[in-house]
Parts: C-alpha cells; sequence; structure tokens
C-alpha cells in the first residue's frame, strides 16, 4: 500500500503540473474569451485527479492541523463531486481583480493591527494612574508587572532676551548658578574664560574684575551669585528677569561661544626645526638590518653628521652636539633606545617613523614641530577643559557620561587639539603634585577619549586593545592607559593576570615612573565603567587632598563597601584583590580602608574587627558595563 500511495501522489503532482502549463497556454491565447474560473477549477481538479478514466485519490490534511481561512470578502465555490475544500480564488481571474484580492487582504490585516493596538490603548486607559506629586509631576504608571515612573518636564521659559554668564571650571559659585538656571528651566548662554581664555579680557573689560559668576541679562550685568540670591529671597527675581529680558537681545549682549574656531596664539617654531626639515629631505632613510631584525625608517649616526657638516658647513664635535640635541627635543631617538646620539653605526629614526605612531590618537600626520610648552601649563589647562566638560556632559554624581554629547562638544574638540602639544614635552621639569595631577588626569581623559575613538570594551579582547593599544606620544614617548596606571603610577608593577611588566628593564620611560605606589590612585583613575571610581580631574596644589576626597566618596557607595554583622563579613570590590599588592594584606586593608569610611560604615567594620572573632571578606563582582 505505501508502494501504492508513492506511485499516485507522483502522478498527482505530474499532472497538476501539466494543469499548470494548460492553464498558462490559455491565458496567452488572445483569441478566447474569460471564461467561468469556477468551471476552469472543476475541470482541472477533474483532470488532475483521474488518469484513463480511474480516481487516483487526493491525500487531506489531517483534520488536527488548522483549516486555511478565507480572506474576507471572497466568494467560496465548491466544484461538484469529490473534493470539499475551500476556495480561495476570486470569481473572475483577470487583473482588476488580483489587485482587489491583494488590497482586500492587506485591508483586512490593517483593520485587525489597528483594533490589535485599539484594545492596548483602551487597556492602557483603563489602568490606574497615580499622580505621586504634582509638584515634581511625577506620573507612575503600573503595566503588566512592570513599573514605569516617567519625569514630566516643565516646558522650557522662552524669553525674548538672552541670558548668559562668564564662569570658570571647578567653581562652586558657578555650579550653584548653572543648577539654579537648570532648575528654572530657562536657555542660557554660558562662557567658561578656562576654555575660551580670550574672552577674560572681556570679562573684565565688561564687569571690571575677573571673578567669576558674572551673569548677564541681554547686555545688562546683573552680578554674581550673591546678588541673584538676594534677588531670589526678596522674591523680585521674577520680575528682574522679566523687566531686563523683555527686548530683543542686542547685538553688543554677550556673544555665544562659536564651535570651531581657536584662539589665536602665536605658535613659536623650535629653533631646530629648520636643521630637521633638511635632514627629512636628505638623510637616506631605509628599512636596515641590524642584529639579526629588519629596522624600518632608519639612518645612521654617521649619515646625519656627514649631512649637518656640509649643510652647516661646520667641525664633526659641532654636528654631533646637534645630533645630541635632537635626540633630546625627541626629534629622532635610538631604535634600540640605548643611548642619546653617537657618531658612527647606530641606527636613529624620526618620532614620526616609530612603530607605536599608528596607535596613537593624539598624532595626525605629523609630530609638532613648535616649541615644546611648558608641560605644567598644559597639564593644568587639559585638567580645566576636561572639568568643564564634565560639568556640562555628566550627571551630578559624575558616575555617567554622555559621550555622544562629548564628542560633538568644542571642549572635546579643544582637547584634541591640546594633546598634539603633548609629543615632544620635558616631563622630567614637573614636581612631584604636578607630575601626580598630570598623568591621573591623562588616564581619564585618555579613557573618554578611547570610548569615543574605540567604544567600550565588552569582553576580554576588546579590554586589552581598550587598555593596551589605545595611546598617546607624550615627551617622545608612546603611553598607553595600562603604561600610565601600572608603569607610572604603580612603579612599573605587573597589572592584573598578566605576567610582564608595563615597561622593560632599560626603557626610558622607567624615570618618569613613581618610586612608591600611593594607594588612593585607584579612587583617582576611572576607566569608564560602573565600577570604578566616579570621573573627576585633580589640581596641582590640592591632588592629596582631592585623592581621599575622592576614597571617602568611593567606599560610600554599597557596591564597593559593605559590612553584613549578623553574617561577620565585609563585602569589598573586586578592585582590591586585584590590586592587593598596593593595598596589603586583608587585614591591613581593613584596617587601611577605616579611615576612609563614614560614621555608620566605619562603626560596624570596628565592631566586627574589635570583638576578636573571626571576619570574612567577600569579594563582589566588578561592573565593566559603560558608565554612560
Amino acid at each position: 500500500m505505501e508502494k501504492i500511495d508513492s506511485i499516485n501522489l507522483y502522478k498527482t503532482e505530474e499532472a497538476e503540473a501539466e494543469v499548470e502549463v494548460e492553464v498558462e497556454a490559455e491565458e496567452e491565447n488572445e483569441g478566447g474569451g474569460a471564461e467561468d474560473i469556477n468551471s476552469a477549477v472543476s475541470r482541472i481538479i477533474d483532470d488532475s485527479v483521474k488518469e484513463n478514466g480511474n480516481l487516483l485519490g487526493v491525500i487531506k490534511p489531517h483534520s488536527l492541523l488548522p483549516q486555511p481561512e478565507v480572506p474576507a470578502g471572497v466568494a467560496i465555490t465548491v466544484s461538484p463531486g469529490e473534493l470539499n475544500r475551500s476556495q480561495s480564488m476570486p470569481e473572475s481571474f483577470d487583473m482588476p481583480a488580483i489587485g482587489k484580492f491583494f488590497r482586500e487582504k492587506s485591508n483586512s490585516l490593517s483593520s485587525a493591527i489597528t483594533k490589535r493596538l485599539s484594545s492596548m490603548r483602551d487597556q492602557f486607559d483603563d489602568e490606574k494612574v497615580v499622580m505621586k506629586s504634582e509638584s515634581q509631576q511625577v506620573t507612575e504608571f503600573d503595566l503588566s508587572g512592570m513599573k514605569v515612573i516617567v519625569n514630566l518636564k516643565p516646558p522650557v521659559k522662552k524669553l525674548p532676551g538672552r541670558v548668559s554668564f562668564f564662569s570658570r571650571s571647578n567653581c562652586r559659585d558657578c555650579t550653584a548658578v548653572r543648577l539654579f538656571l537648570h532648575k528654572e528651566n530657562l536657555n542660557y548662554v554660558e562662557i567658561n574664560v578656562d576654555v575660551y581664555p580670550k574672552r577674560e579680557k572681556e570679562l573684565i573689560e565688561r564687569t571690571g574684575s575677573a571673578n567669576v559668576p558674572q551673569i548677564f541679562l541681554n547686555e545688562k550685568l546683573l552680578g554674581g551669585l550673591v546678588v541673584l540670591n538676594s534677588l531670589r529671597n526678596s522674591g523680585m527675581l521674577e520680575k528682574k528677569f522679566a523687566e531686563m529680558l523683555a527686548g530683543k537681545c542686542p547685538e553688543d549682549a554677550p556673544a555665544p561661544p562659536v564651535y570651531g574656531f581657536d584662539d589665536d596664539y602665536e605658535e613659536q617654531n623650535d629653533e631646530m626645526v629648520e636643521i630637521v626639515r633638511v635632514l627629512r629631505q636628505k638623510l637616506p632613510i631605509q628599512d636596515r638590518i641590524m642584529r639579526m631584525k629588519i629596522v624600518k625608517n632608519c639612518f645612521s649616526g654617521g649619515e646625519l653628521v656627514e649631512v649637518l657638516i656640509h649643510h652647516l658647513d661646520c667641525g664633526r664635535k659641532k654636528a654631533v652636539e646637534i645630533g645630541k640635541n635632537l635626540a633630546r627635543r625627541h626629534f629622532i631617538h635610538q631604535v634600540f633606545g640605548e643611548n642619546e646620539f653617537e657618531d658612527g653605526k647606530h641606527f636613529y629614526r624620526f618620532l614620526e617613523h616609530e612603530p607605536f605612531v599608528p596607535k596613537c590618537y593624539n598624532f595626525r600626520g605629523s609630530t609638532n614641530d613648535n616649541e615644546p610648552k611648558d608641560v605644567a601649563v598644559l597639564g593644568q589647562r587639559l585638567g580645566k577643559i576636561m572639568s568643564a566638560l564634565l560639568e556640562s556632559y555628566a550627571s551630578d554624581d559624575r558616575h555617567h557620561l554622555d559621550y555622544i554629547g562629548i564628542s560633538n562638544s568644542e571642549e572635546f574638540r579643544r582637547y584634541t587639539n591640546l594633546v598634539q602639544d603633548l609629543h615632544r614635552v620635558n616631563l622630567l621639569n614637573l614636581s612631584a603634585d604636578e607630575k601626580l595631577a598630570f598623568f591621573l588626569n591623562l588616564y581619564n581623559a585618555m579613557a573618554i577619549h578611547a570610548v569615543i575613538r574605540i567604544g567600550h570594551p565588552g569582553g576580554m579582547i576588546d579590554r586589552r586593545a581598550f587598555f593596551s593599544e589605545f595611546q598617546y606620544i607624550v615627551g617622545g614617548y608612546s603611553y598607553s592607559l595600562s603604561g600610565l596606571k601600572d608603569g607610572i603610577l604603580r612603579s612599573n608593577r605587573r597589572a592584573p593576570f598578566t605576567l610582564m611588566r608595563p615597561f622593560p628593564s632599560g626603557d626610558r620611560r622607567l624615570e618618569m615612573a613613581f618610586q612608591k605606589v600611593n594607594p588612593l590612585i585607584h579612587f583617582g583613575l576611572c576607566n569608564a565603567t560602573r565600577s570604578s571610581p566616579a570621573v573627576r580631574f585633580f589640581t596641582p596644589q590640592n591632588v592629596e587632598s582631592e585623592l581621599r576626597y575622592a576614597a571617602r566618596e568611593y567606599f560610600q557607595r554599597d557596591d564597593a563597601m559593605q559590612v553584613d554583622l549578623a553574617k561577620r563579613t565585609v563585602y569589598l570590590n573586586r578592585m582590591i584583590k586585584w590590586y592587593n599588592t598596593d593595598f596589603g594584606q586583608e587585614k591591613e586593608i581593613l584596617k587601611w580602608i577605616t579611615g576612609y569610611l563614614d560614621a555608620t560604615k566605619a562603626g560596624l567594620l570596628t565592631h566586627v574587627m574589635g570583638d576578636g572573632g573571626p571576619v570574612n571578606v567577600v569579594y563582589s563582582s566588578f561592573d565593566w558595563s559603560p558608565n554612560a
């Protein structure tokens, strides 16, 4: 029977194929008129199920399977005889009927979707809406086990005039003015004189001093925070704003900052730059073989000396001194970093030909040949620009950053231009506090830049690229995030889960490494993750006190430290375990942490440690998700 059924099925399919050919032929026949589709279907069925007058049969679907449904508006006509099945064809088989069929099917689908959405809207309208606080305009909805809280922001107050104020980075009074304007939902223009240094002259001309904040309503000076508070306390603030902002902002009001235009500074070329340009043209720069290795884009010390002798018409001794000066100014480096400069067969290369340059994101096609600026001044300006950036694009607790807003900001554009001045600075001129603040700030700024340029690390492989392959040229050498943290700030100690030190023996960057590790650095470094400390930028004058404050703020978080008296357990973030070589053993860590806890946590920890019983330390997982 199985064999007969398979033969019958094969014959049925063959008959259906013949019928399809026959139908196509009939459609191409221009002389024939339109025949009744029901008779055509009946004839097709009769021919398809019979052969030599014998009925082969049709395999019917199982009764439990879903039956096909007829679209709305389509008539059902069943051919007389053997088959009981629904027909989905229209009564006339012409092109307008086919178009009508698809339109009706589309309309039925659209009506079904509309009906579903309408029922969902009705169900949503029937939910209980509770107004928690009319003053805060917070509405709470309970939807299918999910609680959604929507903060309804009041509309922005539109005034004919313009509110603007001059500010500085890390200014408490400026922060208070900014928060007040946000709370009042007023549009305003902020002019940060640390970001736009040339606007400080305008501030002095308009107010007679460089003190900030200074608030302007159109072109008229309102005053600072003291005046703002006095007007607010007296109830005259709204009236004052309405009077002074009644008219359109005149042209002599403080102008908003313009994106894309830098302050015009007179850049002074390095005194050696003319010699360097001649050397770049005349030296035979090519790949060489040294110590069984191929050294790319290099030249010998003797070749440089010969070019200098012919170009400057000087003696060999003076040419060697010029070569040493070029090396000290980081125009050239010995390929293996063994010496500054010597006349002979040692190979050297220009800074722009170093193999690490393609990984450096503060390099834009050529090195900065201008006279190197004071690195301490550059470091302070870097910190001020990034602090201003956080004041505009970070949450109040600085745990969350708007990276898209940062990438499009004028502050970030100026920062990326500023870091190009770091190519050939002299880091040895920094004092201890200046060096600590500089490298802390550079790390935090580079982490933000890395998230914008290469994205946040999602896995272990991405973390390697994030912490090791995103680099800057600073003082003639390359520095990654790992190099800054583990090589410089941690005295060239191995990073967690690694076998190698950041800097090998003899590396010139070891001259900048701190001799002793300060454990507080871990609370001043933000690697753009949620478990890392809040991002901040430090000042050289107060870097130590600011680090202590950062540690106290970090341990106030529940994901950083908790004490369970019942279980006699202290919960610490896993970061403490990863860097236990910096903090010490567990007992030493707990004693050290006590000095940075608030009164409640310090009392609990002291009680657990003071009764002589065992203390369990559990390290919670580290949240690698981005702080966005």
